[in-house]
């Protein structure tokens, strides 16, 4: 949360809320954002697409853009989203719009486009996230819910007081915690665990990268992908030295006896050792024997971040980090236990709000169809395939149209080549957006979208407790739109108008959103300002629940607080997961063998483990052209960070450009050399814009440094399909060429209809 400073229709400066303790370096990247070239100034439609009209096309990406007057394309777009539905039925329609789009309770882009096509009688939707796919279909089934883990996970101040000792695999990067969806007021992470370690809390960082964690740590760094075996190892030690808490297990717990046959070998024939377990990660045995029992003899609170979990059987670390906190009988206990995501982003550690947020209504969807998000090219290239996911067998459905509003997939999605493959199938596809992304120059309707600096709008979270007053700093830039104004028309046109605006303006719904909002908290006794006095005074601050433990009350009494699973306890060993007879996630957490690690066989032949971890500089992709990312850049290229053992066996140096390629594509870096990860491990950030050197060719090589040209797009298991994206073994080679320049930033060529005759 921050205020603006601007001139001349231009954002000059952003102040972070006085409250803040760590205000957000990204914020830097915002200043002259709302009038950069990337900017979509207009409506326009792919000149391709205008001429021959609608189907599949692999000129996406690679064509001119006509533009055209707004009346022009409300009726283009209405026309085409009536032949969809009257010829092929709204599942032929995918309402993708996945990302982080506003900040705003009102203009979210997501609640926008899904309560416009809801209106049209629905579309086919996409499950679960690319940040927590594993996660939010395993967690339902071992502990009842996987938002909880997030939303009221044990608070920071919780932890600062009373863990003794902080065992965090994948670390607690504190470059995430800048971002929390909603806008956050305050970022108290770094703090927090200065302040355990001052009290004479220990931590504990397992990762192969050492800046995971900032500030004073005992750093273990395992070959990426092992952490599983790891953790496996530390509970055979509790196991077989009777340091596991029995009581807790038989009481809180089913299935353990289950887990424990597969942990001593009894079912399959390997005791899953602390030998066993530094074979696999290249830990010294001893390291794990005497961590195991320095965790069983402390208050230890065990944490997982997502990052571990967006990996081939991402399923595992979670819940196996769960089952290791079991053994050790602390959860439920302050400053003991487990917890997932801490330094994913900012609402882990964070104390809820107890009341509900203003949002707006989507509607019903009448359409039953859904894909998991990270199944997207799958779904666009294999239209009647089948896909297992989370016991059931979905068909993939033949999508005509595919309607984006807000979000950038080329950030997300794995292998780049296939998923712009993918999107030459459909007729039509139609993008939202304020910037020309990679994904609105794949557009066949390119819709311009304003940014929440140019509209009002009211902003909160579940996990911060302020709500705000978003005023305009700047005029809606050129041409643009906001997606309000822009579904209103074509709902007119299409005859659903009343349904979609309810006769309200987007001034009137602030206003009413607000109105339901003052209800919650009227029941709840809370007296709460007149909106107009809200408006004006900017921000209204609201209770939250502090000091929590999660699962404490469970702890207290797990027969009046169950769980919602079938045993209404935590499941080790579930028979529902047991039940799908997946041989890729079985009933219990195990080690399964990754497919992209430094001990297979394919490393022989691309021999370096990429970790494509979020940036510091930027949220995902958003404003990768603001200064702050840029000046990340080395000769405009993402930096790519090297061991100085690695660069000196290839011959470069802090400052040179690399290409990094495998069998799947290939793209540019700049050269950081840092001792601070294990050797044979190379770190680029996901998020630079997707730039083709020849944008013709699905294969071509990425100019700017994307690494999801190298990704593999295969879910994370029969159970989730979850996003792998965070792992990829790659080569890399000196790029002596000249330098092709960077034209991710810069707009497609947009002709006038006297220009095309």
């Amino acid at each position: 949360m921050f205020r603006a400073s601007a001139a001349d229709g231009e954002i000059t400066g952003v102040h972070p809320d006085r409250n803040d303790a760590n205000p957000s370096p990204v914020l830097g990247n915002i200043p002259g954002s709302v009038r950069h070239r990337s900017r979509i100034a207009g409506p326009a439609v792919r000149r391709g697409w205008l001429e021959n009209g609608p189907g599949p096309c692999d000129l996406r990406g690679n064509d001119e853009f006509v533009a055209v007057s707004w009346d022009e394309l409300t009726d283009l777009l209405a026309t085409e989203l009536r032949r969809v539905v009257d010829t092929f039925g709204n599942e032929a329609i995918y309402g993708g719009s996945y990302g982080w789009a506003s900040a705003g309770r009102f203009h979210h882009a997501q609640s926008q486009v899904h309560r416009f096509l809801n209106c049209l009688g629905g579309y086919t939707r996409s499950v679960d996230s690319y940040s927590t796919g594993a996660t939010s279909v395993i967690m339902p089934h071992v502990v009842g819910a996987h938002w909880k883990m997030f939303s009221r996970s044990t608070s920071w101040d919780v932890i600062a007081a009373n863990t003794d000792l902080l065992v965090a695999f994948g670390g607690v990067p504190v470059k995430n915690t800048s971002i929390n969806h909603g806008g956050t007021s305050n970022h108290p992470t770094q703090d927090a665990l200065t302040a355990l370690r001052a009290r004479g809390g220990k931590i504990v960082t397992i990762s192969p990268l050492r800046d995971d964690m900032t500030g004073a740590a005992t750093w273990l760094a395992p070959i990426p992908g092992s952490d599983v075996a790891v953790m496996l190892g530390l509970a055979h030690v509790l196991a077989t030295e009777n340091l596991h808490d029995t009581a807790f297990l038989d009481t809180y717990c089913t299935g353990y006896d289950r887990f424990e046959r597969y942990l001593l070998g009894h079912s399959d024939g390997i005791p899953k050792s602390a030998a066993w377990a530094s074979g696999i990660s290249g830990l010294a045995e001893q390291t794990i024997v005497d961590l195991a029992r320095e965790m069983a003899s402390h208050r230890t609170l065990v944490t997982v971040t997502w990052s571990l979990q967006r990996v081939k059987s991402g399923e595992q670390a979670p819940w196996m980090g769960l089952t290791l906190a079991s053994m050790l009988g602390q959860i439920g206990i302050p400053g003991g236990g487990f917890g997932h995501g801490y330094g994913s982003m900012n609402e882990p550690g964070l104390a809820p709000v107890p009341y509900p947020l203003p949002t707006l209504p989507q509607g019903i969807n009448p359409v039953s169809t859904f894909v998991p998000v990270a199944a997207v090219s799958d779904m666009l290239l294999h239209p009647g395939d089948e896909c297992r996911y989370n016991g059931r067998r979905l068909t993939y459905p033949d999508i005509k149209l595919v309607h984006w509003a807000g979000g950038n997939p080329f950030h997300h999605h794995q292998d780049i080549g296939r998923l712009r493959r993918a999107l030459a199938r459909p007729d039509t596809i139609v993008v939202h957006d304020p910037y020309w992304t990679p994904m609105a120059k794949h557009a066949d309707i390119v819709v311009p979208s304003t940014t929440s600096l140019e509209r009002s709008d009211i902003s909160c979270t579940r996990n911060d407790p302020l709500l705000v007053a978003m005023h305009p700093a700047v005029p809606r830039f050129a041409d643009a739109r906001d997606d309000y104004d822009t579904f209103a028309a074509v709902a007119e046109k299409l005859g659903v108008a009343e349904e979609f605006t309810e006769g309200r303006t987007s001034g009137e719904w602030l206003r009413h959103l607000y109105r339901q909002w003052q209800g919650y908290l009227a029941s709840a006794g809370v007296t709460t300002p007149t909106f107009d006095d809200f408006w004006v005074d900017g921000s209204f601050r609201m209770s939250t629940e502090d000091g929590l433990t999660l699962l404490g009350d469970y702890r207290k009494d797990p027969v009046a607080a169950p769980l919602r699973t079938p045993s209404g306890k935590i499941e080790i060993f579930s028979e529902v997961v047991d039940g799908f007879g997946y041989d890729d996630c079985v009933g219990h957490p195990a080690w399964y063998e990754p497919d992209e690690w430094l001990n297979g066989e394919r490393a022989e032949a691309f021999p370096l483990h990429l970790i494509a971890n979020q940036p510091r500089t930027r949220l995902h992709g958003q404003l990768d052209h603001g200064a702050t990312s840029q000046a990340s850049k080395v000769q405009g290229r993402e930096p790519i960070r090297l061991h100085p053992a690695v660069a000196g066996a290839y011959g470069v140096a802090d400052g040179d450009v690399v290409r990094v390629f495998n069998d799947r594509g290939s793209c540019l870096a700049g050269v950081v050399v840092d001792d601070g990860m294990l050797e044979r491990v190379v770190q680029l950030s996901t998020g630079a814009w997707y730039d083709p050197e020849d944008p013709s060719d699905t294969a071509s090589m990425c100019k700017h440094g994307n690494p999801n040209v190298l990704t593999a797009d295969v879910g994370a298991s029969s159970l989730s399909h979850g996003c792998t994206g965070q792992h990829v073994l790659v080569q890399i080679e000196r790029y002596d060429g000249e330098l092709p320049p960077i034209t991710a930033f810069d707009p497609p060529t947009i002709v006038t209809r006297t220009r095309i005759g």
